[in-house]
């Protein structure tokens, strides 16, 4: 073996997940492997979604794998610190990639990482491996590494690498290196449906000023309609999914695109249900029609706040109207809507959460999920909020939670804001259909809310 890829999420140390069972398999190691496997390199993966920290230790021990890339978030960075650590120890390279590491290099460098990775890692991986390869653990970091772009180490940081142009010329993610079988599973179990995850495009080019581009950076490049329409039916053909997740940051963002893509799979003749990611503004009528065509049945959309002023803060340059207008456009259409409403985002006030809820009602969403607004370093949000910002633990032990921002109410405020978010929209809604022992119910959890912001409104 050259090379041993792994992720740092195992489902069985995250409740949360556990009790939605929502799990993914890891698309953008599956595309490292398959990059790496056509250049001839000998790569497997470590899937630790079904398994434990002490199987990738007892893994390691089987395989000693001369280098180990990781792919790392903030959610997953605890668990990743053990498995550099475990794989320093049996006498492996690290090389550390994902959205959080470009930012915090040092200290992934300090935790024991030989390199990090900063945007796509296939082509720097590919340079990387013949280096790290040759180089004897006990000697200093070859000069060799100067002149791979896109990475940082002890010896400093390149510049940044040119990202992959023409994305039909990469191989489809290697699905085969995981049991995809255990996730179709698992999905069946709790939900009665088994999707597979697949992306059509790579990068935003939207300017949330809230949202992490260390990887793909600000470009938005896509695959062609018949390369997307091709991996469409090698699932279909191989894995008889009973749904698909079209997993781009936003899909649907090029409306010829879109029209385009639902043509090539009717002339093939295959349709899929299927969820997606959206933004309320590219969803006209033609493309919500050609959505129907390609078998959609639920789109979320980022709608984050019912406030204008808010959403104007966040840069989202989108109208509360068109998210409404959107919104109305999909149900006709028997196309659900789905929702993300962040709370907490700097300079909210209680009006502006007044009118998220009046939002809320007047949208009628069939679900809408809710999180609290935290400032990712490298972000126009973390600058404007650094000075302001606190951690209540270290860097090594942090999530999304430990962040302190003074000058807003504590976590604590905002869960009661998202109880009588929810209590206050379910009273509504039920109160309409009739279902009046529900509404109430519905309004006396809203009520519990409402009085805990109250007592929790104190700002840090």
């Amino acid at each position: 073996m050259d090379l041993l890829l792994a992720h740092g999420f195992f489902l069985s140390s995250d409740a949360e997940e556990q009790r939605i069972m929502r799990p993914h398999p890891p698309l953008g190691l599956l595309y490292l492997s398959s990059h790496l496997r056509s250049r001839g390199v000998d790569v497997r993966v470590f899937d630790s979604t079904f398994q434990r920290l002490e199987d990738f230790d007892d893994c390691l021990r089987r395989t000693r794998p001369p280098v180990v890339g990781l792919a790392v978030n903030l959610m997953t960075k605890r668990n990743a610190l053990r498995m550099i650590a475990a794989a320093k120890a049996a006498g492996a390279h690290v090389v550390v990639g994902g959205p959080e590491p470009p930012h915090y290099a040092d200290e992934y460098l300090a935790a024991g990482a030989d390199v990090v990775v900063i945007g796509e890692g296939e082509q720097t991986l590919e340079e990387l491996l013949p280096i790290l390869l040759a180089w004897k653990a006990t000697t200093p970091p070859p000069d060799d590494l100067g002149n791979v772009a896109g990475i940082a180490f002890a010896g400093g940081r390149t510049g940044p690498r040119t990202l992959i142009p023409n994305l039909d010329a990469q191989p489809f993610p290697d699905r085969d290196a995981i049991g995809l079988d255990r996730y179709l599973t698992a999905w069946r179990g709790a939900h009665g449906f088994a999707p597979v995850s697949l992306i059509t495009a790579r990068g935003c080019p939207y300017t949330c000023a809230w949202c992490s581009r260390s990887v793909f950076g600000t470009t938005h490049r896509r695959r062609s309609p018949q390369n997307v329409a091709d991996e469409v039916e090698e699932i279909v053909d191989r894995f008889r999914p009973d749904r698909l997740w079209y997993a781009d940051d936003v899909f649907a963002i090029h409306r010829g695109w879109t029209l385009s893509y639902a043509a090539e799979l009717q002339k093939r003749r295959v349709r899929m249900p299927f969820e997606c990611i959206s933004r309320a503004e590219r969803i006209d009528d033609a493309v919500a029609d050609a959505l129907v065509e390609l078998g959609c049945w639920r789109v979320w959309i980022g709608s984050e706040s019912g406030s204008q002023r808010v959403l104007d803060a966040m840069q989202r340059r989108v109208a509360v109207d068109q998210v409404a207008a959107a919104s109305a456009r999909l149900r006709r259409r028997g196309i659900q809507v789905g929702m993300f409403i962040m709370l907490g985002y700097d300079g909210e006030r209680d009006e502006d959460l007044r009118a998220t809820v009046d939002h809320l009602k007047r949208t009628a969403p069939d679900i809408f999920l809710t999180t609290v607004s935290y400032p990712i370093k490298g972000t126009p949000y973390h600058d404007a909020v650094s000075h302001r910002l606190t951690a209540a633990k270290p860097w090594n032990e942090r999530t999304d939670r430990d962040f302190v921002i003074h000058g807003r109410p504590a976590r604590r405020y905002y869960e009661f804001a998202r109880r009588w978010m929810t209590g206050e929209v379910a009273r509504h809604q039920h109160w309409q259909h009739g279902r009046y022992a529900p509404a109430v119910r519905a309004a006396s959890s809203a009520l519990i809310g409402r009085v805990g912001m109250k007592l929790t409104q104190g700002v840090l």
